[in-house]
């Protein structure tokens, strides 16, 4: 995994883009609706930029020579009591490398970047009933509840989502 200053964020965007199209237009509801083009996917991607340049939020992707097959990101939130914790954001593993332990090493480096930069608390959603919670049930994430109709899928369906929350051991606080 990679994690992605804002200059080598903007260099692959058209490949974090590709991923984005094929995550979306394969079915994953990670807050796009189907189809997705490469100019949205690309456009959404290099709008991050900023936020990535300013700390807010923290990119890694993992590639195969020159492809991305996923990504995940930490977003951190802006208040000053808000600190201790991040919010566990597009993960996305391509539909050709699933199942292959990808997604929980991302996962698992997301955790290990909140634990040095002081978080002691995770949090994500989910479209409820949806393979990812599998692997966030598995990696020691615990489930809050849904919330019905919360968000559209790829076909614009509104679906419930699930919230999910983890603790993870706390260090000095360095953000």
């Amino acid at each position: 995994m990679n994690r992605l200053d804002e200059a080598r964020l903007l260099r692959h965007a058209g490949k974090l883009a590709d991923l984005l199209v094929d995550t979306v237009n394969g079915g994953a509801s990670v807050g796009f609706l189907a189809p997705l083009s490469h100019a949205q996917a690309l456009a959404w991607w290099e709008g991050r930029a900023a936020d990535v340049a300013a700390g807010r939020v923290v990119v890694w992707a993992a590639h195969d020579g020159d492809r991305v097959l996923g990504t995940v990101s930490l977003a951190f939130p802006d208040k000053a009591n808000s600190r201790h914790r991040a919010e566990l954001v597009k993960l996305m593993v391509h539909p050709d490398a699933r199942g292959r332990g990808l997604g929980r090493g991302l996962l698992a480096t997301a955790q290990d970047e909140a634990v040095a930069a002081g978080v002691t608390l995770l949090h994500l959603d989910t479209e409820t009933g949806s393979p990812a919670e599998r692997l966030y049930r598995s990696a020691g994430w615990t489930a809050i509840g849904a919330i019905p109709d919360y968000a559209a899928d790829p076909g614009g369906v509104l679906r419930p989502t699930t919230i999910y929350y983890k603790r993870v051991p706390a260090t000095a606080l360095t953000r």
